[in-house]
């Protein structure tokens, strides 16, 4: 949510789990020019990687999207573009976990722990749908994601910020490629089968004259 490029430190341990070793890096800010000193994560023995929990953490994602009425393959590419499913992501700006939440956001869809991954996914999904709503356009959501909301209202489209063109254009690409792979793979549809034409049934006719004169005709 806040750029494409996500730093990695050692959170709060929630469960008890080996937690990464942690060393300094200084990198340059392509958008300031300045050097960015940050922490990334060397995974250790017992270190829950990206491969390890991605049947799980994808499985919250399909779970929670679905509940909350947005795509999972739209969910599914934020996540790649934001993090590429690292729980433990950090931005140089500040946001968290697999969804990059900035702490003003996370406490604002109720995540009181981003690197909780589903806290992340729930809080994360949240705001996205919150954006649909609010922009009713997939395209300005992304770019509300990445830029603010402010900045999409302001400008009435993506705003002219290259990290923010980049960053709807690589959601914009996953999420086409997603929906395509999709298609290819979903089971092909039954043909509706011939209904057969039912045989008109001989009914006989039978009439009698009752006492009164009076006639009555009826079927069998």
């Amino acid at each position: 949510m806040t750029g494409l490029r996500a730093e990695s430190t050692p959170p709060p341990s929630v469960h008890a789990v080996a937690l990464p070793t942690a060393v300094s890096v200084v990198r340059v800010d392509v958008r300031t020019g300045r050097l960015v000193r940050s922490i990334v994560l060397k995974p250790t023995a017992g270190t829950p990687s990206a491969s390890h929990t991605s049947p799980q953490v994808r499985a919250m994602v399909e779970e929670t999207a679905k509940n909350l009425d947005v795509s999972p393959l739209l969910v599914d590419s934020v996540i790649q573009v934001e993090s590429n499913y690292n729980p433990y992501a950090i931005s140089p700006k500040g946001a968290q976990g697999l969804m990059q939440l900035m702490p003003a956001t996370a406490r604002r869809f109720g995540v009181k722990n981003s690197f909780d991954p589903q806290q992340n996914i729930e809080g994360g999904v949240r705001y996205l749908k919150f954006l649909q709503e609010t922009f009713q356009d997939d395209r300005l959501a992304v770019a509300a994601y990445n830029a603010g909301e402010k900045a999409v209202t302001k400008f009435g489209n993506v705003p002219p910020y290259r990290e923010t063109v980049d960053y709807v254009a690589k959601v914009g690409q996953k999420y086409s490629q997603a929906k395509h792979a999709a298609a290819r793979n979903a089971p092909p549809a039954k043909l509706a089968e011939k209904s057969q034409p039912v045989e008109d049934e001989t009914r006989h006719v039978i009439g009698y004259v009752d006492q009164e004169g009076r006639l009555h005709i009826s079927t069998r």
